[in-house]
């Protein structure tokens, strides 16, 4: 009987690991920034913003991975065969320009630690990072475990590094308590709360994640076990995953409401990095920084992952990775170059991404609730409910947020 649960285990793990790749879209540099940024502002204030937005998460990649199992197709390549040719190509710039707007920040990100790290240029910086995510997409495809163990082993390097600082300046649980109680103080706690939510569920995990768990159960060494048992090692994948990327996520907040907490300069991942640097010493900081460091890196190398398949599924065109991510690092490079802010341009691919949330996370509602498409595993009326509340309350906030942006009261 133990052997038999040992090895039910055994498959239960095998089949995990796409989750761990669509989670590092929550611990990207964009997220670093917002949530320093609560945190120093703010104190424990916001701490439920993060912890909803974390299970709202949960749902929304649960649905995508379950029509990837289900249909055994992706997102894209299901919507690439509803739409009539004008509108794939249309949807299919739109989805483009998102991945695009993500690869941006997540460049930018990388530079910006290893500039502070090392004093390297941000445009040579961004180089190196790209030059990395190349090397770390070479284990894409064939070797999908082991770009899998890649990503995960990151994830690990990011969770030390931005939780390290807790246990210099441990947080007061009771505030941390407290700060569990929905509330806002004064509207501009409100803007950070929609940038935190709004920024939660990128759209290219909602594309990635039908697509990822495909890629891992087609492995040959895997054994095919029935859909449902799928689902459920899949809700066990989402739940560790997510999970991490929460706690890293609300330990990045707990760190600046211990110990930045009304420091001048914290809303940029520089003006982070000293204040950390000047409150709990160097080696604090310099941790703080190859957490950076490695979320830029998995970030970016996830997002040539998922731009290659948003193209594939709508257009039916394989383009290599590596081509790929030779062609999406340039804009990155040519910012980098120019010597622009780096916070501007990364609040630039903010908005940008708040745009794409309706076309990725709309269709994904539709699709997983229609019998036509999902048979016997359709939303159930409850699952409809919650999954068209959180999609609405992300749609609105990105909107907000954009708003808020473009007119300058942000």
């Amino acid at each position: 009987m133990a052997s038999g649960h040992r090895l039910k285990q055994h498959r239960l793990f095998a089949l995990m690991g796409p989750a761990f790749i669509a989670a590092i879209a929550y611990v990207d540099p964009g997220n670093v920034a917002a949530n320093i940024t609560a945190g120093a502002r703010y104190g424990y204030l916001l701490v439920w913003v993060l912890v909803l937005s974390n299970i709202a998460a949960m749902l929304v990649q649960y649905l995508s991975a379950k029509l990837g199992i289900v249909t055994g197709q992706s997102l894209p390549a299901l919507l690439g065969s509803r739409l009539r040719p004008r509108n794939r190509i249309l949807f299919w710039l739109q989805a483009e320009l998102v991945a695009a707007a993500t690869d941006l920040a997540e460049v930018i990100g990388g530079a910006i630690a290893l500039n502070l790290l090392f004093g390297i240029p941000l445009l040579w910086s961004g180089v190196i990072i790209g030059a990395a995510s190349i090397v770390i997409l070479l284990f894409q495809g064939r070797r999908q475990n082991i770009f899998e163990a890649v990503i995960i082993g990151m994830l690990v390097v990011i969770t030390a590094g931005f939780l390290a600082g807790l246990f210099f300046a441990p947080p007061q649980w009771s505030e941390v308590a407290s700060g569990l109680i929905p509330r806002f103080k004064g509207s501009d706690s409100i803007l950070v709360a929609a940038s935190m939510l709004g920024a939660t569920v990128m759209p290219h995990a909602i594309y990635l994640h039908s697509s990822l768990v495909n890629d891992h159960h087609t492995d040959p060494e895997v054994e095919h076990p029935h859909k449902r048992a799928l689902l459920r090692a899949t809700r066990h994948d989402i739940l560790w995953a997510l999970s991490i990327a929460g706690i890293v996520n609300i330990g990045l907040l707990l760190l600046a409401a211990s110990a930045l907490s009304g420091v001048e300069g914290t809303d940029t991942i520089e003006g982070a990095y000293h204040a950390i640097a000047h409150a709990l010493g160097p080696t604090v900081s310099t941790i703080f920084a190859l957490g950076l460091l490695a979320s830029g890196l998995a970030s970016t190398s996830v997002g040539a992952y998922a731009g290659s398949e948003i193209m594939n599924g709508l257009l039916h065109v394989n383009v290599p990775l590596l081509a790929r991510r030779l062609v999406t690092i340039i804009p990155a490079l040519i910012i980098l170059g120019m010597g622009a802010e780096p916070t501007w341009a990364l609040v630039l691919s903010q908005v940008a991404l708040s745009f794409g949330i309706p076309f990725a996370i709309v269709p994904l509602m539709r699709l997983t609730r229609s019998k036509e498409v999902m048979g016997e595993y359709a939303n159930k009326p409850l699952t409809i409910t919650v999954a068209s509340v959180i999609a609405a309350a992300i749609i609105l906030l990105n909107i907000l947020l954009a708003y808020l942006t473009i007119t300058g009261q942000g």
